[in-house]
């Protein structure tokens, strides 16, 4: 099986391509670098650039599925030039690919796309499942159904299509966890907000497994690639600690001071977002990390 990923040279693209290929599997790959460009026994990349239209054809060549990782980062102050990047990127990007493929001849049958859990109202009291229908309300929502919206075109190509809704990525080179443990570090780690937002989190070796999954299997529709045990933030930054042997000492971070600080972007981490596991399990899937403090022993120590 031959699958073609965007986005192979970030953190979840590069555990993704290592389960990939530890299966078995060709890994073709797309990248905007001419430097990035690698050519190994079933590891070939290949050139595009959305924002000019271009792509190298030869990348679809014995393809039967795509997954589709691209996307800038979220985790960079939200200005309204910004916003535009981070949603562009992930319509212009889908776009390409969906258009090249109607002017070809190919072998794709199945595209994977990224998406995320801020797709999900903000709530301390709801659990929320893929059948829930209504967009989060803010920025997050908004980058959310046009990025799902983007990826249901290949639908029109005949081509099956899943999104992958991510939850907190947890992991040793970088994402979230480092941003959670530097202040702890520091001695000054605290809760943030009021502590109390759910956050559901996916160590990155259970996040790879779960897209190398849908793909084997051919799973079509919507899957939330969380944990089975969410935690709330405060449950997540004192384990984190104790993990670490670090006392907090810090009262909590008032949701005002993040806002100043962040803007916008505070939603990241004061929004709430309870998940459910249980539509990837039913499938058959088995997580190796189902516990916040294993996950974090595994991942700190």
């Amino acid at each position: 099986m031959s699958i073609l990923i965007t986005g192979a040279t970030g953190l979840v693209g590069k555990a993704l391509t290592e389960e990939l290929l530890n299966s078995g599997k060709q890994v073709n790959y797309l990248t905007t670098s001419p430097n990035k460009i690698e050519t190994k026994e079933n590891y070939k990349g290949f050139l595009w650039n959305p924002s000019e239209g271009e792509i190298d054809v030869r990348c679809f060549h014995g393809v039967t599925a795509i997954v589709h990782l691209a996307g800038a980062s979220i985790a960079e102050r939200w200005t309204e030039a910004y916003k535009s990047i981070i949603v562009d990127s992930r319509i212009e990007t889908a776009q390409l690919l969906c258009s090249t493929l109607k002017n070809i001849d190919h072998t794709v049958a199945h595209f994977v796309s990224a998406s995320a859990i801020g797709a999900y109202p903000s709530s301390k009291t709801n659990e929320y499942s893929e059948n829930f229908e209504v967009y989060n309300s803010g920025f997050l929502g908004d980058v959310v159904k046009v990025w799902e919206e983007a990826a249901d075109l290949f639908k029109e190509l005949n081509i099956k299509v899943s999104k992958i809704r991510i939850g907190v990525v947890l992991s040793k080179k970088g994402g979230a966890l480092e941003k959670l443990i530097q202040p702890i570090k520091m001695y000054v780690g605290a809760p943030l907000g009021d502590g109390e937002q759910w956050q559901s989190w996916i160590h990155l070796k259970d996040l790879a497994r779960v897209f190398n999954y849908v793909v084997t299997h051919e799973l079509e529709g919507i899957y939330n690639a969380v944990a089975p045990s969410p935690v709330t933030n405060k449950e997540m930054t004192k384990e984190a600690a104790s993990v670490l042997n670090k006392p907090l000492f810090l009262p909590k971070v008032p949701a005002f001071m993040l806002k100043l600080l962040l803007g916008d972007m505070a939603a990241i981490v004061l929004e709430s977002q309870k998940v459910s596991s249980n539509k990837i399990e039913q499938k058959g899937f088995d997580f190796k990390f189902k516990q916040v403090d294993v996950t974090l022993q595994d991942l700190l120590k």
